[in-house]
């Protein structure tokens, strides 16, 4: 057997690690937030209480774009989707208890992500950790946002700018945070096939190293600490394979095309969430059974951490009921069925090769495509990727229609008369304490300090300095993520999609 075909070894398509999760299991990363900081600290405490490993913020739309809690725009909006966090207050009550050097937190956020790690380090720094072992990734893909999901604020050439001032800032301050999570979730989600989810998180993945090299940082400076997040779709083999595709073409990009000596640069290291898409609002029991079979793949094609949905999700927010058994679902999985006994259980499996080769092959053509396009940034402002994840996503429900695809309890074995189950409800209440509390903080900080700090950022965005540090200091000030995004777009304007 050649080293190529041993985990932990180049070009890494059985595993990054050569005992996998027999050293150690992937983190069990259940993704939370709702309403204000207060209710989204209390699930987590209930998640830690429960056994899952690391936290996994979701925050609401509001916050994601770059809007305060008292925007206009954020009316009926606040606290829905995620935790409304508009200051270094609304931070610190989240992770009020919760000693963040002694876990690992990932953010799922994009537009906004370097205000939101600002304020994650600003929180770490008052609680006494020592911020460079501080652990944990910040989404930070913005690319992802113009292909399939939605929450941009800047025009995507500024928004990458920001993006590598990240990365060079982390890499002197932060040097074990993941300082990007490079998502095919959202592509996925978007109606995209398996080939197709590789091909663009990789096209994605080029575009990033390219703009930081461009950038001036030596690319095993920071490779090291970008990762990746991946959907976990229902063809249980397809997905695995998809997997192992996904680490071994990266592993050749990295050493191939950007010169990597560092192994750990060539190391596709990712997340992975099972599919919201796929879960239905009728019989919602049985998602129970699709986030297993979801979560098993993920497993089996070498994970290093993982999200399971709950069963309710696609009626409302979960309940805490919901939650624990889809944490309970990855307990299983982890201690009951002997999958972590071997670093790769299904290697040397024919069919499973086979079609790691076939999606390989698949987001290499495509890969293709876009480098005679002259790159990522070309290819969505020509409309191409968004173009084929739509015309996948078409055929795919037309297959539905046609009842060529089943999803049972949809359009096959349906349930008349099904009891509604008891579903989360949100206190009403909620968005008003958070507009309230926002408006006491700007009441009672230094108004001169935010102005003038503001004003640093402002002048930084102008010109060509880090902007971190200016982005750090505001928020030190009690800046808001809706100030500081202001003043942002008042230099790099707003992206508006043709």
């Amino acid at each position: 057997m050649s080293m190529s075909e041993v985990p932990g070894h180049y070009p890494f398509t059985r595993g990054i690690y050569a005992d996998m999760y027999r050293g150690r299991l992937w983190t069990m990363r259940q993704y939370a937030g709702f309403g204000t900081a207060e209710e989204s600290n209390r699930r987590y405490r209930y998640l830690l209480a429960q056994g899952t490993t690391g936290l996994s913020i979701a925050f609401d739309l509001p916050t994601q774009m770059g809007l305060d809690s008292d925007h206009p725009l954020a009316a009926g909006e606040v606290g829905r989707v995620g935790v409304a966090i508009c200051s270094l207050a609304d931070m610190e009550r989240l992770l009020d208890g919760i000693k963040l050097d002694q876990i690992t937190t990932s953010m799922t956020i994009n537009s906004t992500a370097a205000i939101l790690l600002s304020l994650y380090v600003l929180t770490g720094r008052r609680q006494g950790a020592n911020v460079r072992k501080l652990s944990g990734t910040v989404q930070n893909d913005i690319l992802k946002e113009y292909i399939a999901r939605g929450t941009y604020i800047y025009p995507p050439r500024p928004a990458m700018r920001i993006i590598t001032d990240l990365f060079a800032w982390a890499a002197a301050e932060l040097p074990e945070w993941n300082t990007i999570s490079i998502s095919g979730y959202h592509i996925r989600e978007a109606g995209s096939t398996a080939s197709q989810e590789v091909a663009f998180t990789l096209a994605n993945a080029i575009a990033y190293i390219e703009a930081a090299v461009r950038a001036g940082l030596e690319v095993d400076s920071f490779a090291p600490r970008v990762s990746f997040f991946f959907n976990a779709h229902n063809n249980f083999l397809e997905e695995i394979a998809k997997y192992r595709a996904a680490r071994r073409l990266y592993a050749r990009i990295m050493k191939d095309r950007f010169g990597a000596r560092n192994p750990k640069s060539m190391m596709l290291r990712f997340h992975t969430q099972t599919a919201g898409s796929t879960l239905t609002a009728q019989q919602p029991d049985v998602n129970v059974v699709r986030v297993a079979l979801q979560a098993l793949a993920a497993v089996l094609g070498g994970t290093q951490s993982l999200h399971t949905n709950s069963r309710d999700e696609a009626l409302s927010l979960p309940t805490e009921e919901s939650a624990r058994l889809a944490l309970r679902t990855q307990q299983i999985i982890a201690h009951e069925t002997g999958v972590t006994n071997v670093a790769d259980p299904v290697g040397g499996s024919f069919y499973i090769e086979q079609l790691t080769d076939e999606i390989e092959r698949g987001a290499q053509d495509y890969l293709g495509r876009i480098d005679a396009m002259g790159g990522t940034l070309a290819a969505i402002e020509n409309g191409f990727i968004q173009a084929e994840i739509q015309n996948a996503a078409y055929e795919f429900q037309k297959s539905i229609e046609r009842g060529e695809t089943v999803v049972v309890g949809v359009n096959r074995f349906r349930q008349e008369d099904e009891t509604p189950p008891v579903t989360f409800r949100m206190d009403p209440e909620l968005e008003r304490t958070q507009v309230e509390r926002l408006r006491e903080l700007r009441s009672s900080r230094s108004k001169d300090a935010v102005e003038d700090r503001l004003n640093a950022l402002e002048q930084a965005a102008r010109g060509s300095d880090n902007l971190m540090p200016r982005i750090l200091a505001a928020c030190e000030a009690y800046a808001t993520v809706g100030e500081i995004s202001g003043r942002l777009r008042q230099v790099f304007g707003e992206y508006r999609e043709t």
